[in-house]
Parts: structure tokens; C-alpha cells; sequence
């Protein structure tokens, strides 16, 4: 009997206490889309050339250089040293340095250059990497590409980016504008797999409400950050911290160099690029895994109780609204679900802003649980991968054997 009745107000107060997680979390996801649209709203977009700023650009071009590492890079090769050479008619450089690719990148970019016969187009055939050194990621193939450049101005751009017109010439007018070391855009991600649509929108989500940009171009501020996509250095700035060579062993070798830029006394200009600027970082689901478990964990300074909280706060924002509908039917009752329909509402407004900011469709959104899940299992493995070595890869190179 007394078990039956402390049983009986347990019972009856679930229901109470799954309502009160569950506002929690919806407050939680709102704080979250505030302050994702504090970060958009704070974040200056890449803008057009004023007309009494066109001789002065237009001069800075041709002394510019744009530098894209390429490893097993057939897919994307040919379509960016394209997007290149017609985003601007101007006499800059363009130089494309095979990684030692074992895949067809270095056939492809031979035959775009014999087809185009555009004397601006460089193809580098990139010597092995140095035994005995550290190298990781692309930063070997930069360091010799600037080795044999001659250029007043370095822009460095992933393969998997796509400009559109007038680009590179927007970025090197905040450059001279600002009389900055570097500026760094951010590119309009692009998802074509299931895998993109699930994890995507929620990494975006995590890194522009997690640094406060607008204090990343303030320079009386420490606070640093670099979008390894588009990176453009002026040259003076790139030697004086070491360039590529000086973060030869760093698998996150962007934001390193930004905080170079900075604590070296430069100034430091992040861009949003829309249009201008396109990426989409990831060709499948097998890609985008071994991407994001390459580098979530450095960038937690590799500390498992980060991890650990990540786990935990993606998985609630993400998932457990949507577990609370099941809890409502489960409970019959109406304040779960309600909770539970103001999270999801919270969740959407989210998708909504990254729409309206990032043109990032709000397709496949009521997947958000399931973009949740994989989400967090990306931690742990980077977590796990980083901190073993154990199938530490990018592209098939083991980061932990370099």
C-alpha cells in the first residue's frame, strides 16, 4: 500500500518535471538563436569596390597571388581554378600545387591549362614531403608555393571553393582599406548529401554563435579566428609569423595563423562572402565524417570535459524536443508538449536565421534530432581518433604518423 502510494506521486509528478527539462531546453535553444543573431547581425559582409578605390585595387591585383593546394582533388580542381580565372579579367597570378596527388588532380589541371591558354594559370607540381619533418594538412604544399612565388599579396583558397565575380577583388580592398595583415571570409556552405543536411546547418550554428566576430575585427581585442577556405595575407604580415612553414605540424593551421596575425600587432578582417564566395566542403557522407573527426577535438583544446559537455549540449538542443513529443503522447500531457513544440519552434527559428543570413535552405529541418545524434557521435570519434592516432586521417594521410 505505502509503495503504491509513493510510487502513485512519483508517477504523477513526471509529468511535471519532463515539462520542466524540456522549457529549460527551449530556452536554451532560444538563448542560442539570439546569440546566433547577434554574431550574423555583428558580421560585415564582403562589399563592392567604391569607384575612388578602383585604380587603387586594380593596381594591388597584379601583385597578387592565389594559391590552391590540391590533394586527390579530381572532383574539384577543374570548376575552381575556373571559378578563378573568370571571376576578374585582372593580371594576377593563379597557381594551383599538386600535394602529390595519387588520383587524376595533376591530368585535369594539365588539360584546363592547355585548353584555357591563359597566361595567368601556374601549375606546381609539389615535391614529396620531407623526411624526418613534421608536416600535416596542406600546410607543406603552401610553404612551397610561396617559396616560388613572388607576389605582394597571398590569398590561399581551398579547391572546394567557388568565386563569383568581383570576389577577390572585394577582399583586397578590405585589406588595403583596413591596412590589415589578413582578411578571411567565410564562405555560403552548400549541402548536396542527406549527411550535409544533418550536420551542416548545426556546425554552422556552433561556430558562428560560439565566436563573437565582430571582436575578432576589433583590434584592441585578442580574440582571433581565420576561415581556412579564403585566407588572404598581405605577405609582409605571412612572413613575419612564420607562414605556412611555421605551423608545418599544426592540424588547424587557420585559426593559428589568425591568432599569429593578431599577436604580431596586425590587423585581423573577417568577411562573410555570400554569393561571392561559395563552398561546399564535403562531396559525401564518408568525406564530411572524416572532415569534422579530424579537428573537432583540437579544437577543444583537447580536453575530454569539453568533449564530454558538447556531447551532452548538442544532443539537447538538437534531440530532445523532438524525444519530448513521444514523452507527451507517452504522459498525456499537454505541458510536455507544449515544451516540446516551443523547442522545436526554437529549432526552426535557428534554420530560419541561417536562411535569411547564410542562404542555407531549411531543408530537411525536422531532421534536427537526427543531425543532433550524428553530431555528437563526430565528437566522440574526433575525441577517441585524437586522441589514439587511430584512424586520425584526412583524405587517407594519417595525421598522427606526420
Amino acid at each position: 500500500m505505502l509503495g503504491s502510494l509513493v510510487w502513485g506521486h512519483i508517477e504523477s509528478g513526471i509529468p511535471g518535471l519532463l515539462m520542466g527539462v524540456l522549457a529549460m531546453t527551449a530556452l536554451l535553444i532560444g538563448l542560442v538563436a539570439l546569440r546566433l543573431w547577434r554574431a550574423l547581425a555583428a558580421s560585415p559582409w564582403l562589399t563592392d569596390v567604391p569607384e575612388d578605390q578602383t585604380n587603387q585595387v586594380a593596381a594591388a591585383m597584379a601583385r597578387l597571388a592565389v594559391i590552391v593546394p590540391a590533394y586527390n582533388e579530381a572532383q574539384n580542381v577543374v570548376d575552381c581554378l575556373t571559378s578563378i580565372l573568370e571571376s576578374t579579367s585582372a593580371p594576377l597570378q593563379v597557381w594551383l600545387v599538386d600535394d602529390d596527388s595519387t588520383d587524376a588532380t595533376w591530368d585535369l589541371a594539365q588539360a584546363l591549362a592547355a585548353d584555357r591558354q591563359d597566361p595567368r594559370l601556374h601549375l606546381l607540381k609539389g615535391d614529396p614531403r620531407p623526411e624526418g619533418q613534421v608536416w600535416v594538412g596542406k600546410n607543406w604544399a603552401c610553404a612551397q608555393a610561396v617559396a616560388t612565388i613572388e607576389a605582394d599579396y597571398l590569398l590561399f583558397l581551398d579547391c572546394d571553393v567557388r568565386l563569383g565575380s568581383g570576389a577577390i577583388e572585394a577582399a583586397l580592398r578590405q585589406l588595403l582599406e583596413t591596412d590589415s595583415g589578413l582578411v578571411t571570409v567565410g564562405p555560403q556552405l552548400v549541402c548536396g548529401c542527406l549527411a550535409e543536411w544533418l550536420v551542416q546547418p548545426i556546425m554552422m550554428t556552433i561556430l558562428a554563435a560560439g565566436y563573437n566576430f565582430a571582436a575578432v575585427n576589433d583590434p584592441r581585442s585578442s580574440k582571433a579566428f581565420a576561415f581556412g577556405p579564403f585566407m588572404l595575407f598581405r605577405r609582409l604580415a605571412y612572413e613575419q609569423i612564420g607562414g605556412h612553414a611555421g605551423v608545418a605540424d599544426v592540424v588547424v593551421e587557420d585559426v593559428t595563423l589568425g591568432q599569429r596575425i593578431k599577436a604580431n600587432g596586425w590587423g585581423l578582417q573577417l568577411r562573410l562572402g555570400g554569393e561571392r564566395v561559395r563552398s561546399r566542403m564535403y562531396a559525401d557522407g564518408a568525406a564530411l565524417w572524416e572532415g569534422w573527426t579530424k579537428n573537432w577535438f583540437l579544437g577543444l583544446e583537447r580536453n575530454w570535459l569539453l568533449a564530454l559537455l558538447a556531447i551532452v549540449t548538442i544532443l539537447a538542443i538538437c534531440s530532445l524536443p523532438w524525444l519530448g513529443l513521444i514523452l507527451a503522447v507517452a504522459t498525456q500531457s499537454l505541458g510536455v508538449l507544449l515544451a516540446s513544440l516551443a523547442g522545436i519552434l526554437a529549432q526552426l527559428g535557428i534554420r530560419w536565421l541561417l536562411k535569411h543570413w547564410a542562404d542555407l535552405p531549411l531543408r530537411y529541418w525536422w531532421l534536427t534530432a537526427v543531425g543532433g545524434w550524428v553530431t555528437a557521435a563526430i565528437v566522440l570519434a574526433s575525441a577517441i581518433r585524437t586522441s589514439t592516432g587511430r584512424n586520425w586521417t584526412w583524405r587517407g594521410r594519417s595525421l598522427a604518423a606526420n
